[in-house]
């Protein structure tokens, strides 16, 4: 990639007045330093430069006052003024705003001749404000458009393709006109060959003729010109004859007539006959349009080299300005940068300074292959070379500061738009926009969207979806319904995503009602709502207590083609069945889900699972009969559900009889086995819950393998109602059956320990005995066993901390848990050593939780040094948890 690196510092001075001194320089790796850091590493220059630290502000002065300096301050007024009046449908309206604007026209005081009509209808952008001023001049006393104004006015039409406009135009002037004047029919000859219609055209040039009138050297010229674009060989050799034969013959004539020869593909011709017009000393203008229409031709049939080559032959600024712009078009950038800096080169034989719009369309495209420092260096340039920005230019510079990272600039800017006579093009608000989303400033991008909105603009749909996004992260959803409704006046259907994403981010902040009514809003479009969105409307009215809707949704949401998961589907039953008289409310959402699926045991299974988890365990019952008299047998997953019912309503002696059923009549199952015990144990039957697990490991024990819940909650029911004698010989049973001593078991082992010190006792009783000192010191019973010594208030020696750990981690795998038994133990009068420990716990990647700051807090207390204490309340209070009522009484 070619880089400019000849800008001179008294150059960039003269950019930068404001920003002046001998250690600047003013490059893409400056600007792109604001504060002094580079905002955008990936587009961050390759090469060092001294970099000065521009803030923001002075950026933005330094460009305000380059855009101060463009256009015409008086054509700028006129054409406000046409651009002041809007589209109206009502004739009153129309006609006393039309009244305004000549009033507002005529205390301008214009003296209206064809160079100011010229100068407005080539500087004007807006088609409409142009035939306005057009039509507006021609009702003036003392004032006649020439062809001159009426060609300009046909250009403007015809580039705006409005040639049905044009047309209507040309018939009304032939109908109201009857004098035969001569620049009647050279407007008409005129109009019609710009219009695409030569054979008009050449029709009323052939009427003109056989009434004794004839055409002018700028008509001619304009016809032949029309036949060549249409492709009217005939008659183009024709009309060149009759331009020849009058005197008319020119460099306008010339070039035209190699328009004609590249028209053909007839390069070879076009160039003999180029040459030939050059080597007979014909008076020309300037022979560079003539070669510029050689050049263009053999670039547009992509003869780049040839092209060249005419280009260093005969090159002067309008050949310049062509190859630029072909080079651009067929994207052959590295070539027009090179080209570029050739002509900025001292040695070069003419100094070519490209236009703003060869600026513009090579800087926009460079723009879009981000070639950044290539677009920094250009704008330096083209305010180097005094080449005045125009609307697009400043455009393209905001776009360029977007993609640069400095979006603080761009937005300056913008705000100082009204200052600077900037109107944003749809590019542009689109990439501020984007840019202020990415950068986190969603305000502002909202702000800018609904100026945009005022002004008639109204962006992309991609550029709403991401403003939409970025508004629902940050929950700013008061803009967000602004926006959703803005979209719907607009016709504007947003993307499934948004709309789940403002649905998700609505019922997250508890503002269910509101996501219900976009969802109503989407079904008023026939817009489906994903199933996401349903699931968040569906949790939302569950946490509401809105069972009721809840069920509706999801019925509905079902009827759309979408599947709840099983979850979903409980929680809405276990809503349903909290409500107040319930009954109606399920039976009704269990008829319609049996109407929407096919009878199986599947259906049953979802309806008894969430009535289990509501802990109705009559209700749950009432479903499975249902099903065996529907004629569907259960399986083993409805038993299991069952089982879980009646263990979570505390039914007892039901579970006990059904779990009884079951193995009669089935295998026994691992599943239906551990879902007793487990659910015994959290009905604090630990002894029921033991009495099971003995019995089926006594008769199944190769069949029938526990799992290490089922070990864990047992070990964990027994440690609290005391029965210490029988958790040896699980610990045993659970290392037989090849479980692992998990972390949940070994930290209520050592809690048990620290608290009661006749854990330790019995563990050493109920141990079995070893053979030698060797087998015991081998076996995970004997460590686990010193484990819990070493914690039992029996041992009151000082520990080291890294050896207990070391102790603790031979057992089991450690947790955050682990860490604040080990920390406890310590904080009996080892407070400091626990200090040091809870540093150390930060750096081994472990988050201490409440329990962890509780008990440094505790241990300091109890170890008589409150003060210590209180800074560790003012840690944990920073940490964002709130100290217990046990802790909040020490303070």
């Amino acid at each position: 990639m070619v880089r400019l690196r000849y800008l001179k510092q008294t150059s960039i001075r003269a950019l930068l007045s404001p920003l002046s001194s001998n250690d600047a320089l003013f490059s893409y790796s400056t600007i792109a330093a604001t504060n002094g850091v580079l905002l955008n590493p990936i587009y961050s220059s390759s090469y060092s430069l001294p970099v000065k630290k521009l803030h923001a502000q002075d950026v933005v002065v330094t460009f305000q006052e380059w855009f101060k300096s463009r256009g015409n301050p008086f054509l700028d007024r006129i054409l406000e003024i046409l651009s002041s009046q809007t589209n109206v449908t009502e004739t009153e309206d129309f006609v006393s705003q039309r009244e305004a604007a000549d009033v507002a026209l005529s205390r301008l005081n214009l003296r209206l001749t064809e160079s100011l009509v010229l100068d407005v209808l080539y500087y004007g952008k807006d088609v409409l404000s142009c035939l306005k001023f057009f039509d507006w001049a021609g009702r003036q006393p003392g004032f006649h458009h020439t062809r001159a104004t009426f060609n300009a006015i046909f250009k403007i039409l015809s580039k705006a393709k409005l040639m049905s406009l044009m047309l209507d135009y040309l018939d009304n002037y032939a109908k109201h006109r009857g004098t035969h004047k001569t620049s009647y029919h050279n407007i008409l000859v005129m109009g019609y060959a710009v219009a695409g219609k030569p054979e008009i055209a050449l029709h009323l040039f052939g009427r003109m003729r056989y009434q004794g009138v004839d055409l002018d050297d700028f008509a001619y010229h304009v016809l032949l010109n029309g036949l060549v674009e249409e492709n009217c060989f005939d008659g183009v050799e024709s009309i060149a004859k009759q331009i020849k034969m009058r005197g008319f013959e020119s460099d306008v004539t010339h070039t035209i007539l190699v328009k004609g020869f590249c028209k053909k593909k007839e390069f070879d011709k076009a160039e003999v006959y180029l040459r030939g017009v050059i080597d007979s000393g014909a008076k020309l203008k300037t022979g560079g349009r003539i070669v510029g229409a050689l050049v263009d031709g053999l670039c547009k049939n992509d003869q780049f080299d040839k092209a060249g080559k005419l280009v260093d032959e005969f090159g002067e600024f309008h050949v310049y300005d062509i190859w630029i712009r072909e080079l651009v078009r067929a994207r052959k950038l590295d070539g027009a940068m090179e080209f570029l800096q050739k002509t900025n080169n001292p040695e070069f034989a003419v100094r070519y300074v490209p236009d703003v719009f060869r600026y513009n369309t090579l800087i926009l495209r460079l723009l879009r292959e981000n070639r950044l420092e290539e677009v920094c260096d250009l704008i330096i340039e083209m305010r180097e070379n005094n080449v005045p920005p125009d609307e697009l230019t400043m455009n393209i510079v905001l776009c360029f500061f977007c993609k640069a990272g400095l979006v603080d600039v761009a937005l300056r800017l913008y705000d100082s738009r009204g200052d600077i006579g900037l109107s944003l093009s749809s590019m542009t608000l689109n990439y501020l926009m984007n840019t202020l989303c990415g950068d986190g400033s969603v305000v502002d991008a909202y702000r800018v969207l609904k100026n945009s909105l005022e002004q008639g603009y109204f962006p992309g749909k991609m550029t709403f979806s991401i403003l939409a996004d970025a508004l629902c992260k940050l929950e700013k959803l008061d803009m967000m319904n602004e926006l959703f409704l803005v979209a719907l006046e607009n016709n504007i259907v947003l993307s499934d995503r948004v709309h789940e994403n403002y649905i998700n981010a609505l019922c997250r902040t508890g503002r269910v009602e509101d996501g219900f009514f976009i969802h109503g809003e989407l079904n008023r479009l026939n817009k489906v709502t994903s199933g996401y969105a349903y699931s968040s409307l569906i949790n939302g009215f569950i946490k509401s207590n809105r069972g009721d809707i809840a069920t509706k949704l999801l019925i509905e949401m079902q009827e759309k083609g979408h599947t709840p998961s099983r979850r979903l589907f409980t929680l809405v039953i276990k809503s349903v069945c909290e409500m107040e008289n319930p009954e109606k409310q399920f039976q009704k959402l269990l008829e319609m889900q049996l109407s929407l699926r096919e009878l199986d045991c599947d259906v049953f299974n979802i309806f008894i699972e969430g009535v289990g988890r509501a802990k109705k365990p009559d209700l749950a019952r009432q479903i499975y009969e249902m099903m065996k008299r529907s004629g569907i047998k259960p399986n083993m997953r409805s038993d299991l559900l069952l089982l879980r019912s009646c263990l979570a309503g505390d039914k007892v002696s039901e579970a006990l009889n059904l779990y009884y059923d079951i193995i009669k009549t089935r295998k026994l199952s691992r599943k239906i086995f551990n879902a007793m015990v487990v659910g015994l144990c959290k009905s604090n039957k630990p002894g029921l819950a033991l009495g099971v697990f003995s019995e089926v490991r006594e008769m199944e024990k190769k069949s029938v393998r526990p799992s290490l819940e089922c070990y864990e909650e047992l070990i964990y029911a027994l440690c609290k109602h005391k029965k210490y004698e029988k958790i040896v010989p699980l610990v045993n049973d659970m290392l037989g059956v090849g479980r692992p001593l998990s972390s949940f078991i070994g930290n209520n082992l050592l809690l048990c320990s620290i608290k009661d010190p006749e854990l330790y006792e019995t563990w050493v009783d109920s141990s079995p005995p070893f053979d030698s000192p060797e087998s015991a010191e081998s076996s995970p019973i004997w460590r686990l066993g010193e484990l819990i010594g070493l914690f039992s208030e029996r041992f009151r020696e000082d520990l080291d901390p890294d050896d207990l750990e070391q102790v603790v981690r031979n057992c089991f795998s450690l947790d955050v848990y682990s860490y604040n038994m080990i920390l406890r133990k310590l904080c009996i009068k080892q407070v400091d050593d626990a200090s040091k420990l809870f540093q150390k716990i930060w750096q081994k990647g472990y988050e201490p939780n409440q329990w962890t700051y509780e008990t440094m807090v505790h241990g300091f207390y109890r170890n008589g040094r409150k003060t210590d204490s209180e800074i560790w309340v003012e840690e944990m209070l920073r940490r964002g948890y709130q100290p217990s009522e046990s802790t909040k009484l020490l303070l």
